[in-house]
């Protein structure tokens, strides 16, 4: 049995009511938005509804990312120093997803290249592309 459209915006309504998604204009409300945006991201399955504002969410915050990072001109190595320095990451932060402090230091440096498992890593805990960093 499926859910009536009628349901699915009832739904969709109080989601948007519990979230209050809006354009993102302060890196606080961008760390809001994903951090709602993880909270969908956990579920193992989302309602239509939940999928919808998942969209709504990625977009806002895509839109935020592009505005304040301009990340489209800058080089995987920039575009990491970028991100963190937006999101008051630190090199230490950092550590377990490269394996070590030294691959770490290289990477962020730019003393090393950014591999593709590195890359996909980066991704995951930036919440962007993987693409980015290659």
């Amino acid at each position: 049995m499926t859910a009536s459209p009628d349901a699915d915006l009832r739904q969709y309504g109080k989601l948007l009511s519990r979230v209050l998604p809006a354009v993102i204009e302060t890196e606080k409300e961008n760390e809001r938005m994903l951090a709602e945006l993880n909270k969908l991201m956990d579920k193992p399955r989302l309602s239509p509804a939940e999928s919808k504002l998942f969209d709504l969410m990625v977009r806002l915050i895509e839109d935020f990312e592009e505005q304040h990072y301009q990340l489209n001109a800058s080089t995987p190595h920039g575009i990491l120093r970028e991100l963190m320095e937006a999101r008051g990451v630190k090199q230490r932060d950092l550590w377990e997803l490269f394996g070590s402090k030294g691959t770490a230091s290289e990477v962020v440096n730019g003393k090393r290249s950014i591999s593709k498992a590195h890359a996909k890593a980066l991704g995951k805990y930036f919440r962007v592309s993987p693409e980015l960093f290659l």
